[in-house]
């Protein structure tokens, strides 16, 4: 009886085993023998970032100032090249000096004529003076001949300023520049009759070293960038460098030099102005540029690219292919990005492996195993990018 019991006992497990051996599908066990699917990783490298953005702005000169005829006369000649660099001090036109020769040579006949009544006054009153003293005329008479003293005298002054105004009028007839820059196209020719009624425009003088490139930057990123520009212990200053137009940059780079008071309820961005040496002029007022404004450094940061930063309701993250073989998420922080890479810091380590490609094939804790981009680019379809 009891062996036979035994026996019954052994049958129910074989078959046991039996049904379990035929419940497991084909494709579990196809997938327990699938290798571990291929991506593509970057190494990671942890540096000193410099937190950039690039912008459009626009070049002025910064100081304009109009040439004006400030008396009235005929120009003889223009005296400077059109389009050419000109001095402080240089003279550009000359009006003709003739008329206003015989102006200050009229005033100094006055001048001489008042100084002789002042002097022929002064004598009298002072004659008069002595004789009141002797009680030979009246007080009145002495009074009118001191009033009549200090009357010329003041004369004499009224001559003297007639002669310097005169003197200044004959000096503006050679027209000079009022600042150092690039004198433009002359607006009168020879024997044009300017300074009648208005001082009459003859050129424009811009000053173009340094040069000024006006931009505006949204609301939100100007906290940063007054941090930035103010004085500081440490850090580099907020530096501007223009992109030519063949993508190089230009060789001067410059500062940020003011930020407007009010922010254009247009566009909600607040206008910026920067400063840059110009000396070889390739910089032009007028221009449209692609501009580079630095606000500093980010020290521990990485450069991650773009396809490798994924976001979730909680943040942005990176996948990370750990030594063990296995999917880790890392959470990050991005500060802005470059052309092709964001500026990240968070839970990343030097030479940590972020993936870039097959993120759709890996989840955390899943192996994967790391390939070459020339490998992962030979595998064809079934490992692309994500």
């Amino acid at each position: 009886m009891k062996a036979m019991l035994r026996l019954a006992v052994l049958g129910t497990a074989i078959t046991l085993l039996a049904a379990c051996g035929k419940g497991s599908s084909p494709a579990a066990r196809t997938q327990a023998n699938l290798p571990p699917p291929q991506v593509n990783v970057v190494k990671v490298r942890m540096q000193s970032v410099p937190l950039t953005k690039e912008l459009v702005g626009r070049l002025a000169s910064t100081r304009i100032a109009q040439v004006r005829a400030r008396v009235a006369g005929v120009i003889l000649k223009r005296v400077y090249t059109e389009g050419t660099d000109v001095k402080q001090g240089q003279v550009l036109f000359q009006i003709d000096p003739a008329p206003l020769e015989a102006a200050l040579h009229a005033q100094q006949a006055a001048l001489a004529k008042a100084q002789a009544d002042a002097t022929n006054a002064e004598l009298t009153a002072k004659r008069y003076r002595q004789l009141r003293k002797k009680d030979l005329i009246s007080q009145q008479d002495l009074d009118t001949a001191e009033a009549n003293a200090r009357t010329t005298a003041a004369a004499v002054k009224q001559a003297q300023a007639n002669v310097e105004s005169a003197r200044l009028d004959l000096g503006s007839a050679a027209v000079t520049a009022p600042i150092s820059g690039r004198a433009g196209r002359a607006q009168v020719t020879e024997g044009a009759l300017v300074g009648q009624g208005e001082a009459t425009v003859l050129t424009t003088i811009e000053q173009i070293d340094p040069i000024y490139v006006n931009f505006s930057q949204s609301v939100g990123e100007i906290g940063q960038l007054r941090q930035a520009t103010a004085p500081a212990a440490h850090g580099p200053a907020a530096k501007v460098e223009v992109l030519m137009p063949d993508g190089t940059v230009y060789p001067h780079a410059g500062t940020v030099d003011f930020s407007d008071i009010a922010v254009d309820p247009g566009t909600g961005a607040l206008s910026l102005r920067a400063v840059l040496p110009n000396p070889d002029h390739r910089l032009l007022p007028g221009m449209f540029v692609n501009l580079r404004l630095t606000t500093g450094r980010l020290d521990n940061a990485a450069l991650v690219p773009q396809a490798a930063v994924q976001r979730d309701d909680k943040g942005a993250y990176v996948m990370v292919l750990g030594g063990d073989g296995k999917v880790q998420q890392r959470r990050v922080q991005t500060h802005g990005m470059t052309r092709t890479s964001w500026i990240v810091t968070g839970a990343l380590q030097q030479d940590d492996q972020v993936i870039v490609a097959g993120l759709q094939k890996v989840k955390p804790g899943a192996p994967a195993k790391a390939v070459p981009a020339s490998a992962q680019a030979a595998a064809g379809p079934a490992n692309g990018n994500s």
